[in-house]
Protein backbone atom coordinates (compact mmCIF):
# COMPACT_ATOMS: atom_id res chain seq x y z
CA UNK A 1 0.00 0.00 0.00
CA UNK A 2 1.47 3.26 -0.92
CA UNK A 3 2.15 6.01 2.03
CA UNK A 4 -0.10 8.48 2.53
CA UNK A 5 0.82 11.82 0.72
CA UNK A 6 2.36 14.39 3.21
CA UNK A 7 0.06 17.06 3.82
CA UNK A 8 0.57 20.67 2.96
CA UNK A 9 0.88 22.63 5.58
CA UNK A 10 -1.65 25.29 5.73
CA UNK A 11 -2.00 28.25 3.74
CA UNK A 12 -3.13 31.59 5.99
CA UNK A 13 -5.85 32.84 5.63
CA UNK A 14 -6.22 36.21 3.48
CA UNK A 15 -7.94 39.27 4.99
CA UNK A 16 -8.87 42.14 3.47
CA UNK A 17 -5.91 45.38 4.53
CA UNK A 18 -9.42 47.29 5.16
CA UNK A 19 -8.69 50.64 6.19
CA UNK A 20 -8.17 50.68 10.85
CA UNK A 21 -7.58 47.31 10.45
CA UNK A 22 -5.21 46.28 13.48
CA UNK A 23 -2.44 43.94 12.48
CA UNK A 24 0.88 43.15 13.57
CA UNK A 25 3.73 42.58 11.23
CA UNK A 26 5.52 39.28 12.22
CA UNK A 27 8.99 39.92 11.27
CA UNK A 28 9.51 43.08 13.70
CA UNK A 29 6.60 43.22 16.11
CA UNK A 30 5.22 46.49 14.86
CA UNK A 31 1.62 46.89 15.30
CA UNK A 32 -0.58 49.47 13.58
CA UNK A 33 -3.68 49.78 11.78
CA UNK A 34 -3.88 50.26 8.04
CA UNK A 35 -3.94 53.43 7.11
CA UNK A 36 -3.11 52.94 3.54
CA UNK A 37 -2.06 50.62 0.26
CA UNK A 38 0.22 51.54 -2.33
CA UNK A 39 2.18 49.87 -4.84
CA UNK A 40 5.96 49.72 -5.55
CA UNK A 41 8.30 47.50 -7.60
CA UNK A 42 8.80 44.78 -5.61
CA UNK A 43 4.74 43.92 -4.84
CA UNK A 44 1.91 45.58 -3.09
CA UNK A 45 2.49 47.51 0.58
CA UNK A 46 0.46 47.98 3.41
CA UNK A 47 0.85 51.38 5.46
CA UNK A 48 0.33 50.77 8.85
CA UNK A 49 0.12 53.55 11.92
CA UNK A 50 0.91 52.61 15.42
CA UNK A 51 -1.00 54.41 18.56
CA UNK A 52 1.50 56.91 18.64
CA UNK A 53 0.70 57.91 14.99
CA UNK A 54 4.36 56.55 13.99
CA UNK A 55 3.70 54.99 10.22
CA UNK A 56 5.65 52.34 8.76
CA UNK A 57 5.19 50.04 4.97
CA UNK A 58 5.35 46.73 4.74
CA UNK A 59 5.41 44.11 1.82
CA UNK A 60 2.32 42.41 2.21
CA UNK A 61 4.10 38.99 1.82
CA UNK A 62 1.82 35.49 2.62
CA UNK A 63 1.72 35.07 6.42
CA UNK A 64 3.65 38.53 7.07
CA UNK A 65 1.14 39.54 9.76
CA UNK A 66 -0.31 38.60 12.77
CA UNK A 67 -3.88 39.10 14.31
CA UNK A 68 -4.70 37.97 17.52
CA UNK A 69 -1.29 35.97 17.26
CA UNK A 70 -2.34 34.29 14.03
CA UNK A 71 -0.88 34.27 10.86
CA UNK A 72 -2.68 35.81 8.00
CA UNK A 73 -1.86 37.01 4.58
CA UNK A 74 -3.47 40.50 3.86
CA UNK A 75 -4.58 41.39 0.38
CA UNK A 76 -6.36 44.12 -1.05
CA UNK A 77 -9.91 45.09 -0.60
CA UNK A 78 -12.02 43.27 -3.74
CA UNK A 79 -14.44 45.76 -5.53
CA UNK A 80 -17.86 44.04 -5.95
CA UNK A 81 -17.96 43.86 -9.59
CA UNK A 82 -16.49 46.58 -11.57
CA UNK A 83 -17.47 49.30 -9.58
CA UNK A 84 -17.07 52.62 -11.55
CA UNK A 85 -17.56 55.20 -9.61
CA UNK A 86 -19.97 58.08 -10.65
CA UNK A 87 -18.36 60.95 -8.67
CA UNK A 88 -15.13 61.90 -8.89
CA UNK A 89 -12.86 62.81 -6.10
CA UNK A 90 -14.46 66.18 -5.94
CA UNK A 91 -17.86 65.05 -6.38
CA UNK A 92 -18.73 66.29 -9.35
CA UNK A 93 -20.00 63.66 -12.00
CA UNK A 94 -17.35 61.21 -13.78
CA UNK A 95 -17.42 61.79 -17.47
CA UNK A 96 -16.73 59.00 -19.39
CA UNK A 97 -12.80 57.88 -19.60
CA UNK A 98 -11.48 59.92 -22.33
CA UNK A 99 -7.77 61.32 -23.27
CA UNK A 100 -6.69 64.40 -21.17
CA UNK A 101 -7.57 67.11 -22.81
CA UNK A 102 -4.84 69.14 -24.43
CA UNK A 103 -3.67 72.06 -21.65
CA UNK A 104 -5.41 75.34 -22.01
CA UNK A 105 -3.63 78.52 -21.88
CA UNK A 106 -5.40 80.02 -18.58
CA UNK A 107 -3.27 78.88 -15.22
CA UNK A 108 -4.29 78.21 -11.67
CA UNK A 109 -1.16 79.18 -9.55
CA UNK A 110 -0.55 77.93 -6.25
CA UNK A 111 1.59 79.27 -3.34
CA UNK A 112 3.53 75.73 -2.93
CA UNK A 113 3.71 72.06 -3.44
CA UNK A 114 1.53 70.92 -0.73
CA UNK A 115 -1.13 72.61 -2.43
CA UNK A 116 -0.40 71.70 -6.14
CA UNK A 117 -0.34 67.88 -4.50
CA UNK A 118 -3.69 68.60 -2.78
CA UNK A 119 -5.40 69.55 -5.80
CA UNK A 120 -4.51 66.77 -7.86
CA UNK A 121 -5.60 64.44 -5.10
CA UNK A 122 -9.37 65.66 -4.66
CA UNK A 123 -9.55 67.39 -8.70
CA UNK A 124 -6.90 65.38 -10.40
CA UNK A 125 -9.81 63.92 -12.72
CA UNK A 126 -11.79 67.28 -13.12
CA UNK A 127 -8.60 69.57 -14.30
CA UNK A 128 -7.23 66.52 -16.63
CA UNK A 129 -10.82 66.37 -18.76
CA UNK A 130 -10.75 70.61 -18.77
CA UNK A 131 -7.40 70.87 -19.44
CA UNK A 132 -6.17 73.34 -17.04
CA UNK A 133 -2.66 72.85 -15.76
CA UNK A 134 -1.67 74.09 -12.01
CA UNK A 135 2.05 75.58 -11.28
CA UNK A 136 3.55 76.29 -7.65
CA UNK A 137 4.58 79.77 -7.10
CA UNK A 138 7.67 78.60 -4.99
CA UNK A 139 6.29 81.07 -2.12
CA UNK A 140 3.72 84.19 -2.99
CA UNK A 141 6.54 86.64 -2.87
CA UNK A 142 6.85 85.27 -6.28
CA UNK A 143 3.71 85.66 -7.75
CA UNK A 144 4.22 89.25 -9.48
CA UNK A 145 6.86 88.13 -11.09
CA UNK A 146 5.24 85.12 -12.62
CA UNK A 147 2.25 86.91 -13.44
CA UNK A 148 3.89 89.32 -15.60
CA UNK A 149 6.29 86.34 -17.13
CA UNK A 150 3.00 84.69 -17.79
CA UNK A 151 1.27 87.55 -19.44
CA UNK A 152 -2.75 87.37 -18.19
CA UNK A 153 -5.08 87.78 -21.43
CA UNK A 154 -8.70 87.22 -21.98
CA UNK A 155 -8.02 84.36 -23.60
CA UNK A 156 -5.46 83.24 -20.95
CA UNK A 157 -6.88 83.84 -17.78
CA UNK A 158 -4.72 83.35 -13.79
CA UNK A 159 -6.01 81.90 -11.03
CA UNK A 160 -4.52 82.29 -7.77
CA UNK A 161 -4.77 80.15 -4.69
CA UNK A 162 -3.74 81.96 -1.39
CA UNK A 163 -3.27 80.57 1.89
CA UNK A 164 -4.06 82.73 4.70
CA UNK A 165 -5.43 85.06 3.00
CA UNK A 166 -7.60 87.10 5.30
CA UNK A 167 -8.09 91.15 6.19
CA UNK A 168 -4.77 92.91 7.01
CA UNK A 169 -2.43 89.80 6.35
CA UNK A 170 0.83 90.09 3.97
CA UNK A 171 -0.91 88.28 1.48
CA UNK A 172 -4.11 90.51 1.18
CA UNK A 173 -1.49 93.16 0.66
CA UNK A 174 0.65 90.75 -2.19
CA UNK A 175 -2.84 90.03 -3.69
CA UNK A 176 -3.78 93.50 -3.88
CA UNK A 177 -2.86 94.44 -7.30
CA UNK A 178 -2.48 91.54 -9.35
CA UNK A 179 -4.43 93.02 -12.61
CA UNK A 180 -7.07 92.12 -15.25
CA UNK A 181 -8.04 88.65 -15.91
CA UNK A 182 -6.85 87.43 -12.39
CA UNK A 183 -8.30 85.81 -10.06
CA UNK A 184 -7.69 85.90 -6.53
CA UNK A 185 -9.40 83.06 -4.48
CA UNK A 186 -7.95 81.81 -0.78
CA UNK A 187 -9.17 80.37 2.32
CA UNK A 188 -8.51 81.59 6.21
CA UNK A 189 -6.26 78.97 7.02
CA UNK A 190 -2.40 79.45 8.32
CA UNK A 191 -1.06 76.67 5.31
CA UNK A 192 -2.98 74.40 3.34
CA UNK A 193 -2.31 71.67 6.17
CA UNK A 194 -5.16 73.11 8.19
CA UNK A 195 -7.82 73.34 5.48
CA UNK A 196 -7.99 69.42 5.97
CA UNK A 197 -10.45 68.50 8.14
CA UNK A 198 -8.85 67.65 11.78
CA UNK A 199 -10.74 64.02 12.20
CA UNK A 200 -9.40 63.37 8.36
CA UNK A 201 -5.76 63.38 10.16
CA UNK A 202 -7.26 61.90 13.67
CA UNK A 203 -6.93 64.56 15.78
CA UNK A 204 -9.45 66.96 17.67
CA UNK A 205 -8.15 70.14 16.45
CA UNK A 206 -5.16 71.60 14.98
CA UNK A 207 -2.97 73.20 17.68
CA UNK A 208 -2.65 77.07 17.74
CA UNK A 209 1.06 77.92 17.28
CA UNK A 210 2.94 80.77 18.57
CA UNK A 211 3.91 84.00 16.14
CA UNK A 212 7.42 83.13 15.38
CA UNK A 213 7.82 79.96 15.54
CA UNK A 214 7.56 78.02 12.34
CA UNK A 215 3.80 76.65 11.57
CA UNK A 216 4.55 73.46 10.40
CA UNK A 217 7.59 72.61 12.89
CA UNK A 218 5.13 73.73 15.15
CA UNK A 219 2.48 71.54 14.54
CA UNK A 220 4.76 68.19 13.93
CA UNK A 221 6.07 69.43 17.51
CA UNK A 222 2.86 69.65 19.41
CA UNK A 223 1.46 66.35 17.71
CA UNK A 224 4.45 64.53 17.74
CA UNK A 225 4.61 63.99 14.35
CA UNK A 226 8.42 63.88 13.40
CA UNK A 227 9.65 66.08 10.94
CA UNK A 228 6.97 68.47 8.74
CA UNK A 229 7.95 65.63 5.87
CA UNK A 230 6.71 63.12 8.72
CA UNK A 231 3.84 65.55 8.92
CA UNK A 232 2.99 66.21 5.38
CA UNK A 233 2.77 62.36 4.53
CA UNK A 234 0.42 61.84 7.40
CA UNK A 235 -1.93 64.85 5.58
CA UNK A 236 -1.87 63.90 2.73
CA UNK A 237 -2.63 60.31 3.64
CA UNK A 238 -5.75 61.54 5.38
CA UNK A 239 -7.69 63.11 2.43
CA UNK A 240 -9.20 60.76 0.30
CA UNK A 241 -11.88 63.07 -1.19
CA UNK A 242 -13.79 66.48 -1.11
CA UNK A 243 -14.95 65.26 1.88
CA UNK A 244 -11.55 65.77 3.93
CA UNK A 245 -11.14 69.05 3.16
CA UNK A 246 -12.75 72.46 4.81
CA UNK A 247 -15.60 74.21 2.79
CA UNK A 248 -14.11 77.35 2.36
CA UNK A 249 -11.03 75.42 0.31
CA UNK A 250 -13.44 73.59 -2.19
CA UNK A 251 -14.92 76.50 -2.57
CA UNK A 252 -12.21 78.56 -3.65
CA UNK A 253 -10.59 75.98 -5.98
CA UNK A 254 -13.78 75.38 -7.63
CA UNK A 255 -14.47 78.89 -8.44
CA UNK A 256 -10.95 79.27 -9.92
CA UNK A 257 -11.69 76.32 -11.57
CA UNK A 258 -15.20 78.13 -13.43
CA UNK A 259 -12.83 80.99 -14.01
CA UNK A 260 -9.86 79.69 -15.72
CA UNK A 261 -12.02 77.47 -17.97
CA UNK A 262 -14.23 80.63 -19.23
CA UNK A 263 -11.66 82.08 -20.81
CA UNK A 264 -12.67 83.72 -24.26
CA UNK A 265 -11.28 81.25 -26.99
CA UNK A 266 -9.84 79.27 -24.54
CA UNK A 267 -9.56 75.64 -26.42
Amino acid sequence: MLANPRRAKPRAPEVAAERDLVVEDAATGFCGAVVGLEKSYSGDLVRLEDRHGITRVFLMHPAAFLIDGRPVTLVRPRTRGPQVSSTTASGSRSAPRTRARTARASRIFVEGVHDATLLERVWGDDLRAEGVVVESLDGLDNLAGVLAEFGPAPHRRAGVLVDHLVAGSKEMRLTGAVGEHVLVCGHPFIDVWEAVKPASVRIEAWPQIPRGIDWKTGICSQLRWGTPQDGWRRVLAGVNDYRDLEVELLRSVEELIDFVTAADGDQ
